[in-house]
């Protein structure tokens, strides 16, 4: 499927809560029943290993609405038990996918040697191997590099030339994501001596009174023109009205559909900020038209769009670099397959007619700290002139 096509499918938040908790736990416990089949059952484990095994599935099974609640539970969930179940997410889709993929070969080898140990080879394989990729994320999940990209731009202002766009995009500060990784984060964004800081949604996984304080170093990100900030989806999962107006109170310039002239060196960049599609709140939702809305064309024009299905309008209207983030690059391998089925681009940069797009894979994660083939990124991006 050509990217453009795929700009078309939309993704949309859960119509009930309700609804979407009980599909969660329906689902997490065939997972759960899954993992249990392949590491006890299939084998014919007994006594105290099979006791400890399934009690400790049964544990890692409540664990993870758990952590998926702290946003709700506050101060009255202890932090480890986040930490754990979103830990837990990673380890257990490796294992259920292992475990999946496991079966059929068991029962192939089952025919053509009849009484073999295969279960038991299974399930070693599945443990053996499920662990060493999830060590292999959980290392995978750091202080963000940096990643340097030239933007280049037909007919750009000489003036403009060069100018520096530092993107921060999925921080996902919450449960696993701390006070102490965004200030790292913060280090490495005022080393770079950016032109403008844009932050590209999902900054945070919970709400202004329990994350107030872990996200207080951002209002000390330095930059010639200002910070800018776009809501993503998980904002409004944590209450988007009061998140604008607290990043607003720290200095930081909200844009909802809205439009900034940066004046640099004497020549005009146009900054445009949309709201995310997923928007849960009165008044809120993106509109990219209102935003432009009398625009002086000969400007170059940078939107912040959380999501990347946000470029087939783009394009349309004329903007020169669309800046998004959302897909984390799939974070975890194979995900990025599936994201690719609901998003046009998944990470890097990319061309959709005269528009150019930029997906960064995400600056932290989001649920389980864990990364396998998708490193986070700190983005920094350079306005370059292009001959027509």
């Amino acid at each position: 499927m050509h990217p453009a096509s795929r700009l078309r499918l939309r993704a949309r938040p859960p119509r009930s809560i309700g609804v979407f908790v009980a599909v969660i736990a329906i689902v997490f416990g065939l997972v759960h029943a899954m993992i249990w089949w392949r590491l006890v059952g299939s084998i014919g484990l007994e006594g105290a290993p099979a006791g400890l095994l399934t009690a400790g599935l049964s544990t890692l099974y409540v664990a993870v609405p758990l952590a998926m609640a702290g946003r709700y539970l506050g101060d009255r969930l202890p932090s480890w038990i986040g930490r754990l179940g979103f830990t837990w997410i990673g380890l257990m889709f490796y294992w259920f996918a292992l475990s999946v993929a496991a079966e059929p070969v068991v029962q192939a080898a089952s025919l053509v040697v009849p009484g073999g140990p295969w279960g038991l080879a299974a399930a070693a394989t599945v443990a053996i191997l499920g662990g060493g990729l999830s060590l292999a994320a959980l290392r995978g999940a750091r202080q963000p590099a940096i990643v340097r990209v030239d933007v280049p731009v037909a007919g750009l202002d000489p003036r403009l030339e060069g100018v520096k766009i530092v993107q921060v995009s999925d921080l996902h500060v919450g449960p696993t994501v701390d006070r102490a990784f965004v200030e790292g984060v913060v280090d490495k964004v005022n080393a770079e001596g950016a032109d403008l800081v844009v932050l590209t949604g999902d900054i945070v996984d919970g709400p202004v009174e329990q994350l107030a304080a872990a996200v207080e170093p951002l209002g000390t990100m330095r930059s010639r023109h200002g910070t800018y900030f776009v809501t993503g989806n998980h904002e409004y999962y944590a209450g988007a009205p009061q998140w604008c107006a607290h990043f607003a109170g720290m200095g930081i310039r909200v844009l909802r559909n809205e439009r900034v002239a940066v004046e640099h060196g004497g020549a005009t960049l146009d900054v445009v900020g949309i709201d995310d599609p997923f928007a849960m709140a009165p008044g809120h939702g993106p509109d990219l038209a209102r935003a432009l809305a009398g625009r002086d064309r000969s400007r170059p024009v940078v939107l912040l769009a959380h999501q990347p299905v946000a470029a087939e309008e783009a394009a349309r209207q004329g903007v020169t670099l669309q800046l998004s983030g959302h897909t984390h690059g799939g974070q975890l391998w194979p995900f990025v397959h599936l994201v690719k089925l609901v998003q046009p681009f998944v990470a890097g940069l990319h061309r959709l007619g005269d528009t150019w797009v930029y997906v960064s894979r995400g600056t932290a994660w989001w649920g389980p700290p864990m990364r396998l083939g998708a490193p986070n990124e700190i983005t920094v991006l350079a306005l370059r002139s292009r001959a027509e």
